[in-house]
């Protein structure tokens, strides 16, 4: 992620690293009408009625910032079957460590053979920034579309029109049947 290029996005709230302390800074974050267009077109979605975050921002380690808290948001997306207007909620936790560019911390772990050792059940590495600041909005703003519903369906519609071989035949046809007839002698 990038954190540093306020013309990259259309959502911006800059941190300044230097002013960090170890103790929690409640910030809360909200997008106006124009962050919201910018953030439908971005997303491809209809439209982005609201988009907003509530953060707790503290001094990680030595060099680090750390930002947990909440996204919560309403969006509007075309259903995958009718194309009408379906509303969905975002609501998504956010837990992300920043580290300086060239930090230890930031650091691939490897073993003898040079391959990396991720764990998935562990924590996620570091991202990295460079400069004195750190994108919040760009951060609520990746978050955020991790909880956009791919396949958004209106409730009750289902694909009831389509259907896969006929009704009396549960099997399932084998795909060598058209060969069956093919080198007869």
């Amino acid at each position: 992620m990038t954190t540093n290029r306020k013309d990259a996005t259309g959502f911006t709230y800059l941190v300044k690293v230097g002013h960090i302390s170890a103790n929690p800074v409640q910030v809360h974050v909200e997008a106006d009408e124009r962050e919201c267009v910018w953030l439908a077109r971005l997303w491809k979605v209809l439209a982005v009625n609201r988009l907003a975050a509530d953060l707790q921002i503290a001094r990680w380690k030595k060099d680090g910032v750390r930002i947990k808290g909440r996204v919560t948001g309403e969006i509007v997306q075309s259903c995958v079957v009718t194309l009408d207007p379906v509303t969905t909620a975002i609501d998504q936790e956010i837990d992300q460590i920043f580290v300086p560019e060239g930090s230890k911390l930031a650091r691939i772990v490897t073993d003898e053979a040079g391959e990396m050792v991720l764990d998935p059940d562990g924590p996620d590495l570091p991202e990295t920034f460079s400069g004195d600041a750190i994108d919040a909005g760009a951060l609520v703003a990746e978050f955020a579309a991790l909880a956009i519903d791919p396949y958004p369906r209106k409730p009750g519609v289902d694909f009831a029109g389509h259907q896969e071989g006929s009704v009396e035949d549960d099997r399932r046809p084998s795909p060598f049947a058209v060969l069956k007839d093919w080198k007869k002698d």
